[in-house]
């Protein structure tokens, strides 16, 4: 419809009241998630963040961006838009926690073709919750609606988080050592990757995203491939600043045997044992169902382990319980030994049949 003094931008397509209404709605979420050294609130062209009155001496900064990926596509499915958002923190704090640094503020993207204020404020709500489980703030962000660019209901996600460390304290695995032993902190699923996979098994499998979830026993099938990324910064920080942590992996696309490598010395191989932890029933469904060989999983997903921490042998049963003591389930899988020639940085002992039934 055009008024009579020609096309306004709601004509075609752009609804800035409806994006006004949004900005309404998640003050408050975001206004939840504030921290020593925010320095203003949402509204302006830029966030303000102190890094002196967040407690800082001489940090150095460290930034990452991520997405939620093809996951995306089963809260579409399941029309189910409430825990995305953590995942959008997740997969981007995880990564500045393994470099020893915390978290403090976070700004995310969302795009989409016609914006729906209810979906949207339901995405945001997961980001200020994952910033809260985070400790770091919700400071600003994007919402841009286009469209023709996006399928009805549909949306993509970015985040960008940003943290400090004070120098002297990053972590690099540079330290790492033979016989250092590595710590596995369970997953609570599938995390964020493989969900090409995910879905490609689901559809071979005959299953819509509101059927039951044979792994998952009262739970829907997109409800249980959307619980979200489980957040370690707390704990991981915990176990750093007492002075524990040679090295920490973040267990996303790769799986152990790709992300793992990228915190060792290129002298070190990472002996895992799988049967010392749990292969989560999603799992060993999606391997069942797909035929999809142990060496595909190890490569694909976390497979029941969402984050690797390297410590010194002597220290392992200290570091356990300060991780135990902040909410993680803890096991000991692995130790670290020498590399045979250019033989590779990850082994998996004892996959065996269990990952592939």
């Amino acid at each position: 419809m055009t008024t009579s003094n020609g096309l306004t931008y709601k004509d075609s397509g752009v609804d800035i009241d409806a994006g006004n209404d949004l900005v309404e709605r998640i003050k408050p979420l975001a206004k939840a998630t504030t921290r020593s050294g925010v320095a203003g609130g949402l509204g302006g062209f830029g966030a303000l963040f102190d890094l002196k009155a967040a407690g800082y001496n001489d940090p150095v900064l460290v930034s990452c961006t991520d997405g939620v990926g093809t996951k995306l596509k089963v809260a579409f499915l399941a029309d189910k838009h409430d825990t995305v958002g953590i995942d959008l923190v997740a997969m981007s704090v995880n990564d500045l926690v393994v470099q020893g640094a915390e978290p403090l503020l976070f700004l995310d993207y969302f795009a989409t073709g016609k914006l729906s204020v209810d979906n949207a404020a339901s995405v945001v709500g997961g980001i200020a919750e994952g910033c809260k489980q985070a400790g770091c703030a919700l400071i600003g962000g994007e919402t841009a609606e286009m469209p023709g660019m996006y399928a009805d209901g549909e949306y993509d996600l970015a985040g960008f988080a940003v943290g400090a460390a004070e120098r002297g304290e990053l972590l690099d695995g540079s330290n790492v050592a033979e016989g250092d032993v590595i710590l596995g902190l369970a997953s609570s699923g599938v995390h964020s990757n493989g969900y090409s996979l995910v879905r490609k098994v689901v559809d071979m499998a005959g299953l819509g995203y509101a059927d039951d979830a044979p792994f998952a026993p009262g739970k829907t099938v997109g409800e249980a491939l959307l619980e979200p990324t489980k957040v370690y910064v707390k704990s991981c920080l915990a176990a750093h600043k007492a002075g524990l942590v040679k090295a920490l992996a973040h267990i996303t696309g790769g799986g152990l045997t790709e992300n793992v490598p990228r915190v060792l010395p290129e002298n070190l191989t990472a002996v895992f044992d799988a049967s010392t932890w749990e292969y989560l029933p999603v799992f060993k469904w999606l391997a069942k169902q797909g035929g999809i060989p142990a060496t595909e999983m190890a490569r694909t997903f976390n497979c029941g382990i969402g984050m690797c921490v390297v410590v010194p042998a002597d220290k392992a049963d200290e570091a356990e319980a300060i991780l135990r003591e902040n909410g993680e389930t803890v096991s000991q899988i692995g130790v670290i030994g020498p590399r045979a020639g250019d033989g590779p940085q990850v082994v998996i002992k004892n996959m065996g049949p269990s990952w592939e039934k």
